[in-house]
């Protein structure tokens, strides 16, 4: 059987104020890509905006989730991955008609990139959106990096069929006493970095590789891991939200309602007892709250 990696290498430059992240995504990756038939212009795009989410996820270390979205009006409609703190994570995608070859732009159009911190504890969340600057997805989250934390942010990002992976450095505030130039030299290493070598090396060889003269600490790494927090309670919710009065007409129609998680393509199907289970609970819910 084929080893998977599935982890998330730290690194930390010793006598430079530079931290790093390496991750790659084996069998995470093709529990996400096995659910869905994406083109592979498509998958290898979302494969790079999966290896950035959980970078990005682990550099700011989440409670909750980290939502990474790319809207755009051409063939590629949306692109969405959700990593957890955890480094649980899972992605999807929306597109219309063929990809053929071409940029970023070409697949996008007139698009948006929109991040959503979410603490998951009922605080609110914090979105911010903008226009898509640059060629790539690393150019995007690059600029975007750059300006929200003001920390000098670099991404390196590869996917394929069989894996995701990227590289991230970051420039931490300077110190009295250290290399000041050397995040410049770290970053102009690990552009040399082959699309090959970012995809198949191991953490640590490619670390040694790329910075063998250099003093580096490696962390403990971090698993991770495919998980849709999709569930039938969900939908039962979700039923609850539209009402009683909208769920009854949709069954004036049709047997059963039926729902897809687009994220894992997980099928839930509610029938009429189902529906009036649902709704009793919320009533006996109501009911007690009154009393009490």
């Amino acid at each position: 059987m084929k080893n998977t990696r599935d982890t998330l290498q730290k690194f930390l430059f010793e006598h430079a104020p530079i931290r790093g992240e390496l991750v790659h995504l084996d069998q995470t990756w093709q529990s996400v890509i096995e659910r869905h038939h994406y083109p592979a212009v498509l998958r290898d795009l979302m494969g790079e905006l999966a290896a950035a989410a959980a970078l990005l996820a682990a550099t700011l270390k989440l409670q909750g989730s980290l939502v990474l979205q790319i809207h755009g009006k051409g063939a590629v409609k949306l692109l969405v991955v959700e990593c957890s703190g955890n480094l649980e994570l899972r992605a999807t995608a929306k597109w219309d008609g063929e990809l053929e070859h071409g940029t970023l732009k070409d697949w996008v159009g007139d698009g948006r990139f929109v991040i959503t911190l979410d603490p998951k504890d009922g605080n609110q969340a914090y979105q911010g959106i903008v226009a898509l600057e640059g060629n790539s997805v690393a150019d995007i989250l690059q600029n975007y990096m750059t300006r929200s934390e003001q920390l000098d942010t670099r991404l390196w990002l590869a996917a394929d069929g069989q894996c995701a992976a990227g590289m991230l450095l970051q420039k931490l505030p300077e110190q009295k006493g250290r290399d000041a130039d050397a995040f410049e030299r770290a970053s102009q290493l690990a552009a040399t970095l082959k699309r090959e070598e970012l995809l198949s090396l191991p953490a640590a060889e490619l670390i040694h590789r790329l910075y063998h003269e250099e003093d580096i600490r490696l962390f403990g790494a971090q698993g991770v891991t495919f998980n849709c927090s999709c569930s039938r309670d969900n939908v039962a919710r979700m039923l609850k939200m539209l009402g009683q009065k909208e769920v009854a007409q949709i069954f004036a129609e049709r047997d059963d309602i039926e729902v897809f998680c687009e994220f894992c393509n997980q099928r839930y199907v509610f029938d009429r007892v189902d529906a009036d289970a649902v709704f009793s609970d919320l009533m006996a819910m109501l009911s007690n709250k009154t009393l009490h």
